[in-house]
């Protein structure tokens, strides 16, 4: 009998045919070939606070003391993290080590779990798709693109959704331009969520519908959502409290039943609402399920939850508690059943419609047209 780390190996051998346009092993001829660069050195967007355990931790050391374990276990993901370069080289590497090796779920692939995203922009400045890692490791090395023209371009790299990281460099070719980007010190979006909004269950990390919003607006967000944990709990929302943001985003009804958003939604933007006195706030509702028309007590679930939050909604209102902002859940998913993956978590599909359902809302808001 083998062991679970020898089976491993031996599946990223055999696996390695698959991944020719990349390597997670067999490539120390190639790293001497390349100059490394850690990401430390310049930073991340996507990250609220530098007093963390590990760098690509979302939440800081303090929090540990005061979430619930299951939250502060998920807040070590790097989901929304993204780091920003210049080169001309004519491929780009990436050498990471993964924090868990569950590499990937049985409705969401490694790409989208564990997956390094490589995105470039255009001459129009519009971000497109370069490359993606395909790990079958927990320590990484990676070709995410090669045969690149050798003009100078603006890369981004989206890191995993739902792993963690505890370190990640980036490789080019000896003898190119390869130029940090600093992180933009603009406010971020503020995005606290579920498993949906964590990622669940885009096929790569720059799928995910936050991502898609922030390549679209041109502004800097920040992913807080944690699956199966978004509960609207106040000691979640003192940490948030603590960020600076342009623009709180409240996106939890999936994991809440409508006694549960009356309870908590309230003192929850209240608690944000102390911190902050007039920065935007937008209440967004669960989205339908794509199964939901064949199943009863699933579809009266969603109105029930949809009528608690906007009965919080018209609350808030009524006490003249400024910018507070809505957006229905009815359509997030379209309507033709075929934007998810089980019904409840986005496929690619599904998560453009999120962008394209949030995106008119957040223009409003942030006053961009």
């Amino acid at each position: 009998m083998i062991s679970r780390r020898q089976f491993v190996v031996n599946s990223a051998l055999t696996l390695g045919a698959w991944a020719s346009s990349g390597a997670s092993f067999g490539s120390q001829q190639l790293s001497e070939d390349l100059d490394w660069y850690n990401v430390e050195d310049w930073g991340i967007e996507g990250k609220g606070w530098t007093d963390t355990f590990r760098y690509y931790d979302r939440f800081p050391k303090h929090a540990k003391q005061t979430v619930r374990e299951a939250v502060w276990n998920l807040s070590r993901h790097s989901a929304g993290m993204m780091t920003r370069f210049r080169t001309d080289a004519k491929e780009v590497h990436v050498r990471y080590t993964l924090h868990s090796e569950r590499l990937a779920m049985a409705h969401m692939p490694a790409t989208g779990v564990s997956g390094m995203d490589l995105y470039a922009e255009d001459v129009t400045g519009h971000s497109r798709w370069v490359g993606v890692s395909r790990p079958v490791l927990e320590e990484t090395e990676y070709k995410l693109v090669d045969d690149l023209s050798g003009l100078s371009y603006l890369f981004s790299i989206y890191l995993p959704l739902y792993n963690g990281v505890e370190s990640l460099e980036i490789g080019v070719p000896k003898d190119t331009v390869f130029a940090p980007i600093q992180p933009r010190t603009a406010k971020p979006v503020v995005f606290y969520g579920t498993s949906i909004l964590h990622g669940a269950c885009a096929s790569r990390p720059g799928m995910a519908f936050t991502n898609i919003l922030g390549r679209r607006l041109k502004v800097p967000t920040m992913n807080l959502g944690f699956s199966g944990n978004g509960r609207m709990e106040p000691e979640v929302a003192s940490l948030l409290a603590e960020l600076d943001a342009r623009t709180f985003v409240i996106d939890c009804l999936p994991n809440l039943g409508p006694d549960q958003v009356q309870e908590r939604a309230e003192p929850f933007v209240k608690i944000l609402r102390a911190k902050h006195s007039s920065t935007p706030i937008l209440l967004v509702e669960d989205r339908s399920n794509t199964n939901a028309l064949f199943k009863p007590s699933r579809f009266k679930h969603h109105q029930d939850n949809r009528k608690a939050l906007r009965e919080t909604y018209e609350r808030l209102q009524d006490q003249d508690i400024p910018n507070i902002y809505y957006l229905s859940g009815e359509n997030l998913l379209g309507t033709d059943g075929e934007g998810a993956t089980d019904g409840s978590h986005p496929n690619d599909l599904g998560m453009m419609r999120y962008a394209d359902a949030y995106e008119p809302a957040l223009r409003n808001i942030l006053q961009i047209y």
